[in-house]
């Protein structure tokens, strides 16, 4: 995995956290749940890369 990759990956993660985070603050549902969306979306693909970067071992 490149570490712009990694970084991409990290980010989406740590955006989607404060997504939900304030969603839960200010009781928006709708913004929680795009967060985990957010945090989600960034798992699959940081997952995707590790399988990429395992065929290529």
């Amino acid at each position: 995995m490149g570490h712009d990759d990694k970084i991409d990956n990290a980010t989406e993660n740590t955006a989607g956290k404060v997504k939900e985070g304030v969603g839960r603050a200010t009781d928006n549902e709708r913004l929680e749940a795009e967060g985990r969306t957010d945090q989600a979306e960034a798992n699959l693909k940081q997952a995707g890369e590790k399988i990429k970067d395992a065929f290529k071992s």
